[in-house]
């Protein structure tokens, strides 16, 4: 966040606004301690029901969302950081909304149409009942009912099992927290596959519109 902050502070004249949304059934005891150490002037939200992640189809944090000025998303990716952190994060997704900030619709990593459709997580049907499920569990835990919020975060893992959000949020306040032992052996498992913790960031210059 203080990374973010700071290119707010630098791009924020040229039309530019960071909306940060923490996904944390936490609430503000939570999630307002981490925004208030980085000192952000930006809008930050806490989404205690995780509902603009189940608008989005966002199934990882962070994820960043590109929005123009007409309301239409011109680009959507997962693993989002403002700089790299080790094992975690690139030092290239910052440079593109650099980018995109100074030439808006002409900065070529603005997706068309149809690329962005194809950067949106394809929810089954029976992930789209995940989402009242993880809202009933988080009833629950704000009422202080461990064993019922446990059950329906369960059931919504059971409903949409791609989404790392659900269960990182099921776990963060167990033993180990949101990267403990059971995200890393669910990490593990994938990785054994094959498959990928975040999907590509897919960096490459687009072709200029009508080429």
């Amino acid at each position: 966040m203080p990374v973010w902050q700071s290119i707010y502070e630098e791009l924020k004249s040229d039309n530019f606004e960071i909306i940060s949304v923490a996904e944390d059934t936490g609430g503000e005891a939570a999630a307002g301690p981490i925004f208030d150490a980085a000192n952000v002037t930006y809008t930050s939200i806490i989404d205690v029901n995780h509902h603009i992640s189940a608008l989005y189809n966002l199934v990882n944090v962070p994820s960043g969302i590109w929005i123009d000025e007409e309301g239409k998303i011109v680009r959507i990716n997962e693993g989002t950081y403002a700089k790299s952190h080790g094992a975690f994060g690139t030092d290239d997704y910052a440079p593109i909304v650099r980018d995109w900030a100074a030439n808006g619709a002409d900065s070529p990593y603005v997706w068309d149409l149809n690329r962005v459709r194809e950067g949106i997580f394809q929810r089954t049907e029976e992930a789209e009942r995940a989402q009242p499920a993880f809202r009933l569990g988080t009833y629950y835990f704000t009422r202080d009912n461990e064993e019922k919020a446990e059950k329906y975060f369960n059931l919504a893992q059971e409903l949409d099992p791609d989404s790392w959000n659900y269960l990182r949020q099921d776990i963060h306040y167990e033993e180990g927290g949101s990267a403990g032992p059971q995200w890393r052996a669910r990490r593990a498992a994938e990785e054994n596959r094959g498959e990928t913790y975040y999907a590509p960031l897919d960096i490459e210059p687009q072709p200029p519109s009508g080429n």
